[in-house]
């Protein structure tokens, strides 16, 4: 990857992140639209695992910064999400558009099924809506966003064919 592609790479990360922490909580959804998943992806589909994992670590401990009753869910939740993506991504991140929205989708899921399991504050029926509906209903709003992110981005991740 050239600077010019790492560098608006760079940017679209921390836009996504600076719009995790302002916009996010305007919306107060239950079902809300996790831009930082989307970050963490748009940077697992460039680096390797162990990067990718750094990342989302990182990440994850600066979400858990803001619910100290749940400290470690999200950098746990984080980290296994951006060391999956980056593991998978030759098999999964291509350039078929949706394609990339059933990436980001699977991601937000992995993530909110370890954040809430992790984090033990939900239990019985509540813990099973959680997961049956809400869940998907979050990953759904974020593949949205994903979709959008990497149209935006497409021609910074096409391959360069020599």
């Amino acid at each position: 990857m050239n600077s010019g592609r790492s560098w608006l790479t760079a940017l679209m990360f921390a836009f996504l992140v600076g719009l995790h922490f302002t916009v996010r909580p305007i919306l107060d959804w239950r079902s809300g639209i996790d831009f930082m998943v989307v970050a963490v992806l748009l940077v697992a589909v460039r680096v390797r695992p162990g990067t990718a994992a750094l990342v989302g670590f990182l990440l994850g401990l600066i979400a858990d910064a803001l619910t100290p009753e749940a400290f470690g869910a999200g950098a746990l939740a984080m980290t296994i999400v951006g060391f999956g993506a980056s593991s998978l991504k030759a098999a999964f991140f291509a350039e078929n558009v949706a394609l990339n929205a059933v990436f980001v989708f699977v991601g937000k899921l992995v993530h909110d099924i370890v954040f809430v399991v992790a984090e033990r504050r939900l239990g019985g029926m509540t813990l099973l809506t959680q997961l049956v509906w809400w869940t998907p209903l979050a990953a759904l709003a974020t593949a949205l966003v994903g979709l959008l992110v990497m149209t935006l981005l497409r021609p910074t991740l096409e391959r360069r064919r020599t």
